[in-house]
């Protein structure tokens, strides 16, 4: 048994689109909270919105894991640390190219369909991993160690930049 499996978790930053839904969400509850004196009746309205607060912010505390298991790389969103999510999965056989975002020699991919499973911290280094399958290519923008890269190395040395 020579598998080659690793795994890392990255936590996503709250960007200013999440910061956004959740002031919607507080401001219609608080709206909701006034319609209340005005109309007694109403009195399920902001029970509503409460819940649909608490179902909200868990969804928008999100972490991805990375599972790199012998040239498959498996992408799983996580939700408020209890519901996940599969959300891609990959083989190296379809791999063009693997190089951190800045590489020059992701110019001639810009047109490709981007899916980003980042965190945008800016503290890990962000790679491309670049596929095509299906007639369509994809940009892959995803945070993995070094352990992953070097999987990635081992399986396809001439597609890895490092």
């Amino acid at each position: 048994m020579n598998d080659f499996y690793t795994e890392q978790l990255v936590k996503k930053q709250t960007d200013m689109k999440d910061i956004l839904i959740k002031a919607i969400l507080v401001s219609a509850t608080i709206v909701s909270f006034l319609i209340i004196l005005m109309y007694p009746v109403g009195l399920i309205l902001p029970v509503l919105m409460i819940a649909l607060d608490v179902f909200m912010f868990r969804r928008l505390n999100v972490e991805y894991e990375y599972m790199f298991l012998n040239g498959e790389l498996d992408i799983d969103k996580i939700m408020n640390k209890a519901k996940r999510k599969s959300l891609f999965s990959a083989n190296v056989a379809d791999m063009e190219l693997l190089a951190p975002a800045d590489s020059a020699e992701l110019n001639q991919y810009r047109n490709a369909r981007t899916l980003d499973f980042s965190s945008h911290t800016g503290q890990g280094k962000v790679y491309v991993l670049v596929l095509s399958g299906q007639g369509e290519m994809k940009k892959v923008l995803f945070e993995p160690n070094e352990t992953i890269v070097e999987g990635f190395y081992m399986l396809a040395p001439r597609k890895v930049i490092r």
